[in-house]
């Protein structure tokens, strides 16, 4: 018809296949009423282009005719063949050829069988994600939809949303899911429009029950993937269907991502992952080891996580780095083994570590000078800093309270004490303590 062939000339074909091919319309006394998929197309096509297919109408029809539109509830016949003015009569409603039901392309669901609930070791950190990542997998596109998780790098993101993935296989192994990296969504979505081939890209995406992008900062600058990632992103709530991301930000920190997508982000339910506690960093240590088939004693895997606090991916590192040694040098796992396997480590760390280095990094952050970390001033713009640069001056060295204390303008130790027990209080209550501790500990460690 030649409203479609005014938008198909137009429009690229990512654009046309998004608004204007899906809209369906019935001959009505007087007029047209235009049948949209969605609200969101229902929206954007009245805000972009009703006034446009208006005029259209008025130019080939024998008489005006009012265009409204709305949301279909069923599938309806296409968009219909409008007349010129030269063969007269009602517009005329022609079928259009679709795929049959389930013709759509097979999804590879890209999971690692290995990265599941039982090998992700729960703790203080994850513990909010993990009950969740559950709570979806047995009831997917419910409430937690979009679940958006972030955090540093090493924290298990990527762990956890597959093992979402996984769970939810392994309860209904019909459901259609796909895990992939926002690099790889790039790239696929740049062959498609290499190979013209973007309706089987769009369909591959569109008809999933579960979609997770991981790493989804990575959209940040390139528009055209930002565009399209917003209408399958729409498609899929709308359905119903569950949206997993994950980013090493906050939605509303990330840069180069639009702000309606990082509106969206924020829709449902976001989560952050925080690194491990040393009880957490322990249980992560033994439970690898026990994978692996090696016998670990908990005293060397208490001196591994004293040296690595930052992320779970170094910690195990830093284990695979301890066997190899011992294996290589044939001796038995034990503590002073440990010590030679990652002296370099050590010494590295040690010379980071130091509560010189906290009291900058804190100052810093919060634009602050380091003098006023010393300072008598109680205000809660230094009182809160100084305090959370305590307790990492705590949990990041081995100095005493007495020493860390003398080190913030020679304050005792009680001080010190109620420092480190208001940052755990707020750190189970206050999200952005929480992710400013966390960054800072990644900060100081990694």
């Amino acid at each position: 018809m030649l409203c479609l062939a005014h938008f198909q000339e137009r429009l690229n074909t990512q654009q046309y296949n998004t608004w204007i091919k899906p809209l369906r319309a019935e001959a009505l006394k007087g007029g047209l009423c235009i049948k949209a998929p969605s609200r969101f197309v229902a929206a954007y096509v009245k805000e972009r282009f009703l006034s446009e297919i208006s005029r259209l109408a008025e130019a080939h029809l024998a008489s005006p005719a009012n265009i409204s539109i709305e949301i279909a509830e069923a599938a309806k016949p296409p968009l219909a063949n409008t007349p010129s003015k030269a063969s007269g009569g009602t517009p005329r409603i022609s079928p259009e050829t679709s795929k049959p039901p389930g013709a759509v392309s097979k999804v590879e669901s890209r999971l690692n069988p290995l990265l599941n609930f039982t090998s992700f070791v729960p703790g203080k950190a994850n513990e909010l994600a993990r009950a969740v990542g559950l709570q979806i997998a047995e009831n997917p596109g419910k409430s937690y939809n979009p679940l958006f998780v972030y955090g540093g790098v090493g924290l298990g993101k990527t762990h956890l949303i597959h093992a979402i993935g996984n769970k939810m296989l392994a309860l209904n192994p019909q459901a259609k899911i796909c895990y992939v990296h926002a690099e790889r969504y790039v790239s696929d979505m740049v062959r498609a429009f290499r190979n013209k081939a973007f309706d089987d890209f769009k369909g591959k995406y569109d008809n999933l029950d579960l979609l997770m992008v991981d790493d989804i900062q990575f959209f940040a600058g390139k528009d055209r993937t930002q565009e399209e990632f917003f209408y399958t992103f729409n498609n899929l709530i709308e359905s119903g269907k569950q949206v997993i991301l994950t980013s090493d930000a906050f939605p509303k920190d990330m840069e180069g991502i639009e702000e309606r997508l990082k509106s969206r982000f924020a829709w449902g339910l976001t989560v952050l992952l925080e690194p491990p506690d040393s009880e957490m960093r322990v249980a992560i240590l033994m439970n690898k080891a026990l994978q692996d088939h090696i016998k670990l004693n908990q005293d060397i895997a208490f001196f591994i996580a004293k040296q690595v606090r930052s992320n779970v991916r170094e910690l195990e590192g830093a284990l695979k780095r301890v066997i190899a040694y011992s294996k290589f040098n044939e001796k038995p796992l034990s503590v002073e083994l440990a010590k030679e396997a990652l002296k370099d480590l050590i010494a590295a760390q040690g010379r980071q570590v130091s509560i010189e280095n906290i009291q900058k990094i804190v100052a810093d952050y919060y634009k602050l000078k380091t003098s006023d970390l010393f300072s008598p001033k109680r205000t809660q713009a230094i009182a809160r800093p100084r305090q959370i640069a305590m307790h990492l001056a705590k949990e990041l060295t081995n100095l005493s309270y007495t020493e860390i204390g003398n080190a913030f303008g020679g304050r005792d130790h009680t001080t010190v004490l109620y420092a480190l027990r208001r940052v755990e209080e707020l750190r189970t209550t206050d999200n952005n303590l929480r992710r400013d501790y966390a960054l800072l500990a990644q900060v100081l460690t990694g």
